[in-house]
């Protein structure tokens, strides 16, 4: 069997989980889009393997049964699998499932000794669950880049520990992620749009979104920002998709739409050609977010550089899984993140500070609110540049004041402005200067409320840890 090798942070977040384990039976894993949560799958189901546990991966969707088979393959870890359109093979020890496949067939299956969720977050879902309860002796690991479920209920009902990976912008600063540049309109009216299940109403959103003259800024912005890259669009509705790929076919650039119901062999074409750069545009709708890796299903070492957010989103986790798909590195990339739906005005950056938790996030103070996201950023009337808070006096575009508590735009044929290295660096700086400043435990925890951390206290802690491990080294 070909060993896995695994990097540095990834050796850090297997001997956590191992520590954990030796207290709890239940341990998720948190690591950002990108850091290779299943390059740890695979390392945890061989070693289980080759002691002779039975294994079970279990996916959230069908289609990423095959994308995790490629991986098991790669790296000779010999499996079966407990889907639908697949043999079950009771002689292996490692079985890749589906949901929706294993949750009604527990009682005829072979026992797993350890179970890994893979975008463990689902679990609050009643199949998920079901599975959970089945073996209440089974070790239980938990795979997601965001614990939260978009209610804001927690996960502490699954899982009794969480062991958290490295954040998204050490990952950048180190290589292991694509630097990014991230432009974005101000946010589209969304008021008095009705909410299902947490989220913007997909009907009321569509009809906000599907409209030529947006789709048509967005191609114009495309095409000065990320002509000829590999670029993923996520629509609102299969509907509103197809039109993206529509009106982008039509200014003559190549782009497909795809969805759950686009039949198997065409989507490997369509794929297939995404890869290969005949298609430049790929638009979907639930399919390229959660646990897609491109390089798995094309079986070549391809990324997705440029994602565009066509869907406006009260979900944190959705809009970090989306714009994630762009920070797989290449040599030489920088990704490009075209928002039109607001979301970065409603969550933040990718690579904000976010605190992760077991015990979700609180009760909304305000609508739309989110306590693991920044506030949003600042737009200057006069550029429309995107200025991330705490804001500057001056925008660093155009060197207009800003005024207090600026009001965004509505959205229409108005200039995307980039959001600077140069600002980021500036922000990052100014963050880590008032957490130096901060002395006592106190004045931490009073930082970290003024951030909207969802555990100012235990932020506060683990900064203070850190200080004295520097102080002891």
């Amino acid at each position: 069997m070909i060993s896995v090798e695994l990097r540095g942070y990834q050796k850090t977040i297997v001997e956590g989980a191992r520590a954990a384990m030796r207290r709890s039976r239940r341990v998720l894993l948190q690591a950002p889009t990108g850091a290779g949560k299943t390059a740890l799958a695979t390392f945890m189901s061989g070693e289980c393997a080759s002691k002779g546990w039975p294994v079970w991966f279990v996916c959230h969707r069908a289609e990423l049964v095959a994308q995790t088979s490629y991986t098991f393959t790669k790296f000779g870890i010999d499996h079966g699998f407990i889907s639908s359109g697949h043999p079950h093979d009771r002689r292996k020890n490692v079985h890749i499932c589906s949901i929706d496949t294993v949750k009604n067939r527990l009682s005829v299956v072979t026992p797993p000794r350890l179970i890994i969720f893979d975008e463990c977050h689902h679990l609050g879902a009643a199949g998920w669950t079901r599975v959970q309860e089945a073996f209440p002796d089974a070790w239980n690991i938990g795979l997601s880049a965001t614990p939260q479920r978009l209610d804001g209920k927690g996960l502490d009902a699954n899982f009794d520990e969480i062991v958290l990976g490295p954040r998204v912008a050490w990952l950048i600063e180190n290589g292991f992620l694509s630097p990014y540049r991230a432009y974005a309109p101000s946010e589209p009216d969304m008021k008095g749009i009705k909410k299902s299940m947490g989220d913007f109403a997909r009907a009321e959103t569509e009809e906000v979104m599907d409209k030529p003259t947006l789709t048509g800024d967005a191609i114009t912005h495309w095409r000065k920002y990320a002509n000829g890259m590999r670029s993923v669009a996520f629509g609102v509705t299969v509907k509103h998709s197809q039109h993206i790929a529509e009106q982008f076919l039509a200014a003559g650039i190549p782009a497909a739409h795809l969805d759950g119901s686009t039949p198997k062999f065409e989507r490997a074409r369509i794929i297939r050609d995404f890869a290969e750069g005949r298609l430049l545009v790929l638009s979907n709708v639930d399919l390229f977010g959660e646990g897609f890796d491109l390089s798995a299903i094309a079986q070549k070492e391809v990324t997705i550089d440029c994602v565009l957010q066509m869907r406006p989103t009260q979900s944190l986790a959705l809009h970090l899984q989306q714009v994630g798909r762009a920070l797989r590195p290449a040599p030489g990339k920088t990704a490009i993140i075209l928002d039109h739906a607001g979301n970065i005005h409603r969550h933040g950056l990718p690579d904000e500070d976010r605190e992760w938790s077991l015990e979700g996030r609180k009760k909304e103070s305000r609508k739309g609110a989110n306590d693991n996201s920044p506030p949003p950023p600042v737009t200057c009337l006069e550029c429309f540049g995107q200025i991330r808070r705490p804001a500057p006096p001056a925008c660093p575009y155009c060197g207009a004041r800003l005024a207090p508590n600026v009001r965004d735009v509505t959205v229409g044929d108005g200039e995307l402005k980039e959001i600077t290295e140069r600002e980021k660096a500036e922000i990052k700086r100014r963050r880590l200067r008032e957490q130096a400043e901060a002395e006592s435990f106190e004045d931490l925890v009073r930082l970290g409320a003024s951030r909207g951390y969802s555990s100012p206290q235990g932020w506060a802690y683990r900064v203070i840890q850190s200080r004295k491990r520097r102080s002891y080294g």
